[in-house]
């Protein structure tokens, strides 16, 4: 897997169909509604409809997740910073407004 592809969408992400999933995501969180039916109806044809399922529960689940982590604040453990360290700086995730529940714990 190339996490670069997360933040650089012309690069392959090395997972399949990984370039539909990741527009079905973008498209999830962002707000043209016509974008969303066509990663939907992509999504569809390439996987099946049961992968919108899947893809949506993912995404619901991980958007829930880190909304309830923001809120409260909560830090990214020492060890997980630690080991996360180059990827986070590859990624520009220090960058986030919420990176600074972590660095103010610190």
């Amino acid at each position: 897997m190339n996490p670069q592809a997360l933040v650089r969408p012309e690069q392959d992400i090395g997972v399949p169909h990984g370039n539909l999933l990741l527009t079905f995501a973008e498209a999830v969180i962002g707000t043209d509604r016509a974008s969303l039916d066509a990663a939907r109806a992509t999504l569809a044809e390439a996987l099946g409809p049961a992968a919108i399922s899947g893809a949506s529960a993912i995404a619901g689940n991980f958007t829930k997740n880190d909304r309830v982590a923001n809120a409260l604040g909560i830090p990214v453990d020492p060890p997980v910073l630690k080991g996360t360290e180059d990827l986070r700086e590859q990624l520009g995730l220090n960058d986030y407004a919420s990176a600074q529940n972590t660095f103010r714990h610190m």
